[in-house]
């Protein structure tokens, strides 16, 4: 089981630049991959895409890379397309300003390096060398194979959680069958105070009294209900084990769990069956929540 969650960075250099890798992922139906680079990295892509493609099934998954002059030639620089970007928005804020009346203090130069972009020490380049592409990818896989362990170590903890929620419904389960020959009587009681009333008022034939008092029986048996839960716990058991992604099964399974506790509390008629019924509901929310995190 691997958690849909993870992260993982990795730095190097190299033909004189520098660069980082980031790779962080959050829950998501399907495989939606995100790719952050610069602009002249782009043949790149498609190459990023079917390796994550290849390792992943399922996650919101973003990846970046920033690329750095490694400091053997020029280090931080003005962005002069940033720079004239800051400047017309300082200039249409400060006439915006006197419009209405407003004094502002006079912009400073270290106001203006200050605005984001204005400096950076990315470098910038025309085009991928192979020497070049050939060490990004490299290290690509490198930061990918870290991050697909990263998911997996999470993914380990969500398997011991899961597993004590359903040893915990396990043991709901235990103690349902345990009261229900109580319930039984309860049942059996109700059912023979009601029945004397009517026979003091009414004469009603014996034999539709009998089967009335079997659909009823019939109605109340929960016994289908306990099953079919014992064989969702197995199911699931073998979920928690399995090598590839089951989240989409697990969070269906985890809706078959949910209708079953549903009827069992509705065909209760005993306050401590209804008791443990809304307590294994809590234990399949609580479970199918971790589920939402799980590939």
């Amino acid at each position: 089981m691997k958690s849909l969650t993870g992260y993982a960075s990795l730095e190097n250099q190299g033909e004189g630049l520098r660069w980082q890798w980031e790779l962080r992922s959050v829950n998501g139906k399907g495989l939606d991959l995100r790719i952050r680079m610069p602009d002249w990295c782009a043949p790149i892509e498609a190459e990023l895409r079917k390796r994550v493609g290849a390792v992943l099934a399922r996650g919101n998954v973003t990846i970046g890379l920033r690329i750095y002059s490694d400091g053997s030639a020029t280090g931080a620089a003005v962005d002069p397309e940033a720079l004239d970007r800051a400047l017309d928005q300082i200039a249409q804020i400060e006439a915006r300003a006197a419009k209405r009346g407003i004094s502002l203090r006079k912009t400073s130069a270290s106001d203006i390096l200050s605005v984001r972009g204005v400096v950076s020490e990315e470098a910038r380049t025309e085009g991928m060398t192979d020497a070049l592409t050939a060490l990004l990818l490299a290290d690509f896989d490198v930061a990918l194979a870290a991050f697909v362990d990263s998911r997996a170590g999470e993914g380990m903890a969500l398997s011991a959680v899961i597993t004590r929620q359903l040893d915990t419904i396990s043991d709901q389960l235990v103690s349902i069958r345990a009261i229900l020959p109580a319930r039984a009587e309860a049942q059996a009681e109700v059912l023979r105070a009601g029945m004397s009333r009517i026979l003091e008022t009414e004469q009603l034939d014996p034999a539709r009294l009998h089967q009335e008092a079997a659909v009823l029986a019939v109605k109340s048996d929960v016994t289908e209900e306990l099953d079919r839960l014992d064989a969702h716990v197995a199911a699931a058991r073998q979920l928690v084990a399995s090598d590839v992604p089951v989240g989409r099964k697990f969070d269906f399974l985890c809706q078959e769990f949910n209708r079953e506790a549903n009827t069992l509390c509705s065909k209760s008629q005993h306050s401590g069956l209804t008791e443990l019924g809304l307590e294994m509901k809590v234990t399949i929310d609580q479970m199918r929540e971790q589920i939402q995190n799980v590939e």
